[in-house]
Formats: C-alpha cells, sequence, structure tokens
C-alpha cells in the first residue's frame, strides 16, 4: 500500500480538513495521481508552485474538460497576492462524476498543526468519497495553546482539558474521531480516514500510534494513517 491508496485517494472527491498538514498532503497525491484536480471550497494559499496549471475560472468542468497539463489546480477567482477563494461546495459536487481524482482543501487552520472547526465548517461537498481529518503528531505533550492549536476552546471542550494543559494522545483523537471535531458533517455515504502527518522519528511514530488506537476506540473508521509527507516515501505506517 502507498500514501495514495491509504488515503483512498485515486478515485472520487478526497477532502481535507484538520490542521498539520492539510496542503502537504494534497500536493502529495497530487504529484503521485495520474489526472488529479485540485481545489477548495474555502481559501487556499497559493498552489501554483506543486501543480502543472492553475486555471482561474467559474466552470471549473470547462478547465477540466480541456486540461492538457496534470495536475490541475481549479479556483474562481484569486483574493490577494497570497490566496485564491474556493467554490461553494454544490460547484465541487456537480464535477463528481468526472473521471479525474478531485483533492479538495475543505476548511482553515491559520498554519497551526491541530485545530476544531468553527460553526461554519467544514465546507463538503455532499458528494465526498473520502474525507481526511489531519493533526500533527508534534502536537502531543504540548500545551493547549493558540501557538499550535486553531481553536483552543473549541478544542478544550471536545476533550475536556483546560487551556494551557499538557495535549496527550487520546486528546488529539478525541478531536480527529468527534462529531464536532475531524468527523463534522462527514457525509454518510464518505469514509473517514484519519492522518497523523509529521511523523519523523519514532517518539513521534509512538504517540502517533497511540492516538490511532485511540481513534479506534471512539470511531468506526477502517483505518488510521501514519505519514510524513515531506518524506520520499510519505507513508509511516497503517493502524
Amino acid at each position: 500500500m502507498d500514501i495514495v491508496d491509504a488515503l483512498d485517494g485515486r478515485h472520487g472527491t478526497t477532502c481535507f480538513v484538520g490542521a498539520g498538514g492539510k496542503k502537504t498532503t494534497m500536493a502529495t497525491l497530487a504529484a503521485r495521481l495520474e489526472q488529479a484536480v485540485v481545489t477548495a471550497t474555502v481559501r487556499i494559499p497559493i498552489f501554483d508552485g506543486w501543480v502543472a496549471d492553475v486555471v482561474v475560472t467559474e466552470s471549473p468542468r470547462s478547465a477540466i474538460d480541456t486540461a492538457s497539463a496534470w495536475p490541475l489546480g481549479v479556483v474562481p477567482a484569486q483574493e490577494r497576492p497570497d490566496r485564491y477563494r474556493g467554490y461553494d461546495p454544490e460547484t465541487v459536487a456537480d464535477l463528481a462524476d468526472i473521471a479525474s481524482p478531485i483533492l479538495v482543501k475543505a476548511d482553515g487552520a491559520r498554519m497551526r498543526e491541530f485545530k476544531a472547526p468553527s460553526d461554519r465548517e467544514p465546507q463538503l461537498p455532499a458528494t465526498a468519497s473520502t474525507v481526511v481529518p489531519i493533526a500533527s503528531a508534534h502536537v502531543v505533550g504540548e500545551p493547549l495553546t493558540d501557538d499550535i492549536v486553531h481553536r483552543v476552546d473549541e478544542v478544550a471542550t471536545i476533550t475536556g482539558r483546560a487551556p494551557g494543559d499538557e495535549i496527550r494522545p487520546r486528546d488529539v483523537a478525541a478531536v480527529l474521531a468527534s462529531g464536532r471535531g475531524g468527523l463534522k458533517d462527514v457525509p454518510a455515504d464518505a469514509t473517514a480516514i484519519p492522518l497523523l502527518n509529521m511523523v519523523d522519528d519514532e517518539r513521534l511514530e509512538t504517540n502517533a500510534r497511540a492516538v490511532a488506537e485511540a481513534i479506534h476506540d471512539r470511531a468506526d473508521v477502517p483505518r488510521v494513517v501514519l505519514a510524513e509527507m515531506r518524506a520520499d516515501d510519505p507513508l509511516v505506517a497503517v493502524v
């Protein structure tokens, strides 16, 4: 099994939520897929450097149908020099019948490594086939503060911890496995595959495995993926 198969990325619409590597994970999969479409339902930083072309268009289907360079990025507008705007979820849902795998950034994290969603997130298309909730393995042992956590209060509510408390493996699992966290609004027909990213040494792998086991205790997911998306071979383990 490689990282693409571990995340069920070869077909359908795969949506990425959480924090700690959404864009890196999307770039990793896009580079390994034959004809990937990269898009978003929320704001996304400029990603021209890891796709062959970005088409700014209100008609993504036309851009996909006429594409000659892959992976292809499609977005509706450039909001600022450093970011694009995303499509509404219905527009992405309407692309579900195309042959290319679609990779979708479906929430934001403000460059943090762990998060819980706001009441307006995630922005998942109804046709999502896979949802990948992500957290960085680096957060285990760190304090629950906004230096590394986006929406500290929401994470505290889900975990029962207080701001400033040490983040434990079971706290990361509680958020990733929660219907108020990583599993929020996952369509009934979609498969959720949690991902622990930044697993770049033995200690972090031990922590990530503890998170994975705790996720399995809380949620009916087929597997939890451990990865280091910056590595030549990103897949560390499947638990």
